[in-house]
């Protein structure tokens, strides 16, 4: 007996959640060096390019920013849950991005959070260091390699992405024995 239409449109999408694994949290190294780049505000405010935002940086639906769960003003605590939450993806989009023999601990899979919450998601999935990870290149050597050269901005390199790949590049190369990827899916 053949699989009924229900059967079969539901198939697909079952492998893609089965492929998907979740991220594990950024750790508080992380989030601190994503705070001293994503100014705290607690009032929704135009990023300066006519985006409504809040917070450390989130990025809001509408103008009043109806779509965050806390009241406003944001209080410190509120902002970092919602920054939290905002790393997610990032978070799983590192964590599915690399091969599984790709070793992280939790302040290198920290640093590639925040340069793919800086960069964009599809930027990192298409980028020559998760594809020299993957290759089995050495991690160090890439990172200290390739982060450094998302300084730019419409084509011109900009200090504050230079501070900020520096800061990542050094969080990365920060020694720990806490182990973040591979992670059992």
């Amino acid at each position: 007996m053949a699989p009924s239409k229900a059967v079969l449109a539901f198939i697909p999408a079952l492998a893609i959640t089965v492929a998907a694994c979740t991220g594990p949290p950024a750790n508080i190294p992380t989030l601190d060096l994503l705070k001293g780049f994503e100014t705290m505000q607690p009032d929704p405010y135009d990023d300066g390019f006519g985006n409504p935002t809040i917070g450390y940086g989130h990025l809001c639906t509408n103008k009043a920013c109806s779509d965050v769960p806390f009241s406003k003003p944001l209080s410190e605590d509120s902002a970092t849950r919602l920054l939290q939450g905002d790393l997610t993806s990032a978070q799983d989009a590192v964590t599915n991005a690399l091969a599984d023999p790709v070793t992280l601990n939790d302040n290198q899979y920290g640093a590639l959070i925040s340069w793919t919450f800086n960069v964009g998601n599809g930027n990192m999935k298409s980028s020559d260091l998760v594809r020299l990870m993957n290759a089995g290149e050495e991690i160090v050597a890439v990172a200290n390699n390739e982060l450094p050269l998302w300084n730019k901005a419409n084509g011109k390199v900009v200090n504050g992405l230079v501070r900020r790949r520096k800061a990542e590049v050094d969080l990365f190369n920060t020694p720990s024995n806490f182990g973040a990827l591979p992670v059992p899916c």
